[in-house]
């Protein structure tokens, strides 16, 4: 993937950009490498599917914590040395973990090396975001997001597939490789001296005691948790429930992938235009319609099809989200978006956790009905939050 041209030459805030595309790329590709790689692991670490699926939840948990601790932290770093270092970290965690004995092993490190991509992603819009001009301010956050997209397309199917014939550990072996190419883009293309305002006790006051904007937050984790009911165990249920072929699996990765950058795309193009918040809640609307439908999806061309709302939506809703908390309140920006990021992770952690002892309990059949019932409630808050932001009484 092309990092850009150095600071030096040409435009250094397209370098950036798609330096830190890149980077969100990596990032992406070795978050979901877990769910990719779940039968793999199970069959692999002696463990059931939902016992893996715990890699999910630990590393979420980890990220849900680290990202605002770690902005608070890390506030007054040059951002492409803290960029840079995030990469490396999620590098040398990867390689590591490729070589664990257990899941008692892994688990831990999992969850430290998810603390690359706690810092990577916020700082990554909060550095474009200052980059920016103001009118392409939204439409830059949502470009750099696509990174995840094309980790969807691309990452997420690949090593599904390498999980499937190599092994999980060749798959997390590739997402190493992966994140040290990133970071060697993100140290050409980011100017040095990049800094933001420090985070104070009265920007996170100003952030944490706004309810307006805590429930913007609260949509990302709400909408997480009923993605990640199901998506956290969507390799395992094509293949128990609707008995899929590797290369059947593959091509809904793919499938489901190619459509979520179709959607990020045209939420980047459109997202200045139409107002983030309008563009965030159609999006959730969207997921909660494949939610829906899901249980009369009973092969793999018919779930390919109901998954086609989700699949649009599943990553311009959180750039639509990002760029809604920066037109929100501008200020506190850096504190939002690490607790978006946070909100991110505390949703998967809740889908995967509570979708887990749904399996375990009652099966496959369990999942939908509650994916479906954690959207609603985030339409619903989503909904609310949009009519405070058109009234203009937000802040």
């Amino acid at each position: 993937m092309n990092t850009g041209a150095p600071p030096a030459a040409g435009d250094p805030v397209r370098a950036a950009r798609w330096a830190l595309l890149a980077g969100n790329f990596a990032i992406g590709c070795g978050v979901m490498s877990a769910a990719g790689a779940l039968n793999d692991l199970a069959q692999s670490l002696a463990v059931t599917v939902a016992g893996a699926g715990q890699l999910i939840t630990v590393a979420a948990v980890a990220m849900a914590v680290g990202a605002p601790l770690l902005a608070a932290l890390l506030g007054a770093w040059d951002r492409r040395r803290l960029l840079v270092l995030a990469l490396a970290w999620f590098a040398v965690g990867h390689a590591l973990c490729a070589l664990m004995p257990s899941l008692a092993a892994l688990l831990p490190l999992r969850a430290a090396t998810m603390l690359g991509a706690a810092v990577f992603t916020p700082q990554a819009a909060a550095a474009i975001g200052a980059l920016a001009p103001p009118h392409q301010r939204g439409r830059s956050i949502a470009f750099v997001f696509l990174g995840w997209s094309v980790a969807s397309v691309l990452g997420l199917p690949v090593t599904g597939a390498l999980a499937e014939t190599a092994g999980w550990r060749w798959a997390f072996a590739a997402v190493a490789l992966l994140s040290a190419l990133a970071a060697w883009g993100v140290a050409r293309a980011l100017p040095a001296g990049l800094r933001a305002a420090p985070l104070t006790r009265a920007s996170w006051r100003a952030a944490l005691a706004n309810p307006w904007l805590m429930a913007i937050v609260a949509v990302t984790a709400l909408s997480g948790a009923g993605q990640f009911t199901l998506h956290s165990y969507l390799t395992p249920y094509l293949k128990q429930v609707l008995l899929a072929s590797t290369a059947a699996m593959t091509f809904l990765l793919f499938w489901f992938g190619a459509f979520g950058l179709v959607g990020n795309v045209a939420m980047a193009r459109a997202v200045d235009r139409i107002g983030p918040g309008r563009g965030a809640t159609l999006m959730v609307a969207l997921m909660a319609l494949s939610m829906l439908l899901w249980p009369l999806a009973a092969g793999v061309v018919a779930l390919a099809l109901v998954s086609v709302p989700w699949a649009l939506a599943i990553f311009a809703a959180n750039s639509a989200q990002q760029a809604r908390l920066v037109a929100a309140a501008p200020a506190v920006a850096p504190a939002l978006l690490a607790l978006n990021t946070s909100a991110i992770y505390v949703g998967q952690a809740l889908g995967a956790g509570s979708g887990g002892a749904l399996l375990a309990a009652h099966g496959f059949g369990a999942l939908s009905g509650a994916a479906l019932a954690w959207m609603l409630v985030a339409l619903a808050v989503s909904l609310l939050a949009l009519r405070r932001e058109r009234s203009g009484a937000l802040a």
